[in-house]
């Protein structure tokens, strides 16, 4: 499998605001999606934010564990047909693995 980053997900203590900052300050459209989560498509992968809280509690993978990470959350099944868990780096920013078999975020074939 080659590696690649097709989304990084914020958590966020108000996601109104942050919403407007990355829509208003940052221009960057955030697409449809429910409530609690925003997702703004960038050019071959996708920003994410999802509440500070939520994403704490939500929140491994043995490379990373052995690189000084943290384990959160265990990889596992999870409600959207994909399969994620989490992480803290040596920086204490949180970080999810996920893999969505039903959804390519990556650039189109052939695109730049």
């Amino acid at each position: 499998m080659k590696a690649r980053i097709s989304m990084i997900t914020f958590g966020v203590r108000d996601m109104e605001a942050a919403v407007a900052f990355d829509e208003t300050g940052l221009g960057l459209p955030r697409i449809e999606s429910p409530p609690t989560v925003a997702f703004i498509p960038l050019h071959g992968s996708w920003l994410g934010l999802y509440g500070w809280e939520e994403l704490a509690e939500d929140a491994l993978m043995a490379q990373v564990h052995a690189a000084g990470a943290t384990q959160v959350k265990k990889p596992q099944s999870v409600f959207w047909g994909g399969y994620s868990g989490y992480f803290q780096d040596l920086d204490a920013h949180l970080w999810e693995i996920a893999y969505h078999p039903h959804l390519w975020i990556g650039p189109k074939e052939g695109s730049a």
